[in-house]
């Protein structure tokens, strides 16, 4: 994966203030589990279920070491999709959009009194970096990025369809080869007109729509879990900021200075950490982390059984017992009786 530029990490990195958005779990997040956040269906939509929407798909969080990949996803009438979310509220690509305006066009989003809430409805998928590590690193059977990112914008569509919204088109930015992607999920949601397309969060405005979503989602959980680490004691010198770890990208100077100053040498850091990431985290714990050999069993020891770890009764009275465990339960009814 191509490692961004300076310009890059400074629209990926959250902004002084940033907003927190309801998709913000904090005991989940805080614990390291994913989760899925789904709003109510907006009134101007819910009042009549017939109603066509559009749907658009987007994640943020792909590339980093620390933090959540977050997909984002938003749906609104058809009629609606680029007069409301284009041309009234000028949305784009979250990475084109500067911090600030990502986290003011979300608020506005989520406040009841405005025209994108009565009309949009929208859900995140917060895949966390203990899961993505977990996954990747399975022995057998890996579970890859892409399949994780492909699982979680089927279950997103799927929650929206089961909520009986009437989605008639559905565009999502890609990952991987588009027309593969598109042939699985056009078998999956034969009702819908679906495109995938590379760089689509800057041609659908939906997708665009879904694309700030996920970022501010990121954006807050980054601010939450730097939080966790601050205390009475040095809240001060932390500044309670994402400042100080930045944008979350190892290339990110702020980023590769906070895992280094703040590894554990035996556990590494907490759920906000990518362990399965190649490169900055991997090669610190190796340099500097505690080594752990695990025996491996001689070629010539015999199978181990449960049952070995268990004494046998005697084989007569005179016979002493080695261990009251032994006859816990009694001495079995054939050896008094019979």
């Amino acid at each position: 994966m191509k490692e961004p530029d300076s310009q890059t990490i400074a629209q990926e990195t959250p902004p002084e203030e940033v907003f927190i958005a309801p998709s913000i779990h904090e005991r989940e997040l805080l614990a390291g589990v994913s989760y899925t956040h789904h709003t109510a269906i907006p009134e101007g939509i819910a009042h009549d279920p017939t109603i066509e929407c559009v749907l658009g798909v987007d994640e943020a969080g792909r590339g980093p070491v620390l933090g959540p990949m977050v997909y984002g996803l938003l749906y609104l009438p058809l009629a609606k999709h680029r007069t409301l979310l284009a041309e009234t509220h000028h949305f784009d690509d979250s990475k084109v959009l500067t911090p600030d305006v990502r986290s003011s066009l979300m608020q506005t989003l989520c406040t009841s009194t405005t025209d994108l809430f009565e009309s949009c409805g929208w859900a995140t998928r917060v895949m966390s970096a203990r899961d993505i590590s977990s996954g990747m690193l399975k022995p057998v059977g890996m579970y890859n990025l892409n399949a994780q990112a492909m699982d979680a914008t089927i279950d997103l569509i799927k929650n929206v369809f089961s909520m009986g919204v009437n989605v008639k088109e559905i565009y999502i930015d890609t990952i991987g080869n588009p027309e593969t992607y598109q042939k699985r999920l056009e078998r999956i949601f034969p009702t819908s007109t679906i495109t995938v397309a590379k760089k689509a969060d800057s041609l659908y405005p939906c997708v665009s729509a879904a694309s700030v979503c996920a970022k501010v989602t990121r954006d807050a959980a980054l601010e939450v879990c730097y939080r966790s680490y601050a205390s009475e004691k040095n809240a001060e010198d932390m500044k309670l900021s994402t400042h100080g770890w930045g944008s979350g990208y190892p290339s990110d100077a702020r980023c590769s200075t906070w895992l280094k100053n703040n590894m554990d040498p035996l556990f590494g850091w907490g759920n906000e950490c990518r362990f399965s990431w190649g490169g900055k985290a991997k090669d610190l714990l190796e340099g500097n982390g505690t080594r752990i050999d695990w025996p491996e069993p001689d070629e010539g020891d015999q199978e181990m059984r449960m049952t070995d770890f268990f004494l046998t009764a005697p084989a007569s009275e005179s016979e002493p017992v080695t261990s009251e465990l032994v006859t816990w339960f009694g001495t079995p009814a054939g050896e008094k009786l019979f």
